[in-house]
């Protein structure tokens, strides 16, 4: 069988993997661009490992998937994303891990007319753009089930603290746009860099503000940051984490202080706990059978099935597009971003993606799961 992978060195210190090498060229082209490294590497890396998951071929033709690091940063994401249109003449664009780069990538989807399968949450204005779709649940699908939560819990006021970068801004967004409808009350809001490696100013303000409960807006391990420090400070009020937050690495990071907290989630985490009759269980259980033999027990995260269901979406989607026109065409990538505007519903891993020409996030509330930290465990909230 011929491999199909193939990687090159994007400039200002980005890194490629090279999978594997092949002689002969593919004849459907992705790039992918991905944060590897840098303080989204926890995100990332599934999302890299999950690459090597896919198919040699779809719709009868081979696959030449093209992988590259931003390491994070929105500007090396946008030089992959215009090396990959530029030069390497990409069918679809994927990417990135993190909500700033995923921003710049589609930038340039934008700009070249290319579809772009984006595997990070961004701003309202980027998934009402006409060439990308987003692959993780959507802010809003988020918020609504965790918001309904705290009030289930009884939680009135609420503090907040984020990311200082559209990912943290993403979050407070939702508590302007809907928490009022749960009544819910922001009585503090605090941000932090990626990088930091404390938060104890922000937490001592968090704490005196005395909240009912505390939002967490951040993702991978930098989310343990504020968990380790509200506990150690003496909050006990319930702490709430976005689906960012959802890897057994911050189980472990995080240790005793994340007992007790609420997560969201999609499906993915632990489609064994679902029903049968699930429409997402056939594919996250093959998702993660075949993740975890390769990579180990308990390596999922909730990342690594964004790249799993983008390929879920062109498997259905490139037969449709190879009918109208030839791979490496402009005349492709439009048909291909027609087929995945209207070729749902698209049943994945982590949810039954559905576009619409108003409407690229796809998902509803099939695609969101709660869980509970209990002894270093995820476990679905009842």
């Amino acid at each position: 069988m011929k491999n199909r992978f193939f990687a090159g060195m994007a400039p200002v210190a980005a890194l490629s993997m090279s999978l594997f090498a092949s002689s002969a060229l593919a004849d459907i082209t992705i790039g992918v661009t991905i944060s590897s490294t840098g303080p989204g590497a926890a995100l990332g890396i599934p999302l890299k490992n999950s690459v090597e998951l896919w198919p040699t071929e779809v719709g009868g033709e081979k696959l030449k998937v093209i992988v590259l690091d931003d390491a994070g940063d929105p500007s090396i994401a946008t030089t992959n994303a215009r090396r990959f249109v530029n030069d390497d003449k990409v069918d679809v664009l994927v990417g990135s891990a993190l909500t700033p780069a995923s921003i710049a990538v589609a930038g340039v989807a934008a700009e070249s007319s290319t579809p772009h399968l984006g595997c990070s949450p961004v701003p309202p204005n980027i998934s009402k753009g006409k060439w990308t779709f987003i692959m993780p649940q959507d802010a809003g699908l988020i918020a609504k089930n965790l918001f309904a939560k705290m009030k289930a819990d009884g939680a009135k006021t609420v503090g907040y603290i984020g990311f200082s970068d559209s990912y943290g801004d993403l979050w407070m967004g939702q508590f302007k746009a809907i928490g009022e409808q749960y009544g819910l009350k922001v009585i503090a809001d605090e941000r932090y860099a990626r990088p930091d490696t404390s938060v104890s100013g922000q937490v001592l303000k968090l704490v005196a503000a005395r909240p009912d409960a505390v939002f967490v807006g951040a993702s991978g391990t930098g989310a343990a940051l504020p968990q380790i420090g509200l506990r150690e400070r003496g909050f006990t009020g319930k702490i709430y984490q976005t689906h960012g937050a959802v890897t057994f690495d911050f189980l472990r990071i995080a240790g005793k202080a994340a007992d007790n907290t609420i997560f969201a989630s999609g499906p993915a985490m632990a489609p064994e706990a679902l029903p049968d009759t699930a429409e997402t269980k056939p594919e996250g259980m093959a998702y993660v059978t075949a993740y975890e033999k390769k990579f180990g027990p308990g390596t999922r995260t909730q990342f690594g099935p964004h790249i799993n269901d983008a390929m879920a979406i062109l498997k259905k989607a490139i037969p449709v597009a190879l009918k109208k026109a030839k791979p490496g065409t402009p005349e492709f990538r439009a048909a291909l971003r027609d087929a995945i505007e209207t070729g749902g519903p698209f049943p994945a891993s982590q949810g039954v993606f559905n576009f619409k020409a108003d409407d690229h996030l796809g998902l509803d509330d099939r695609a969101v799961v709660l869980f509970t930290a209990k002894n270093g465990k995820f476990e679905i909230t009842k």
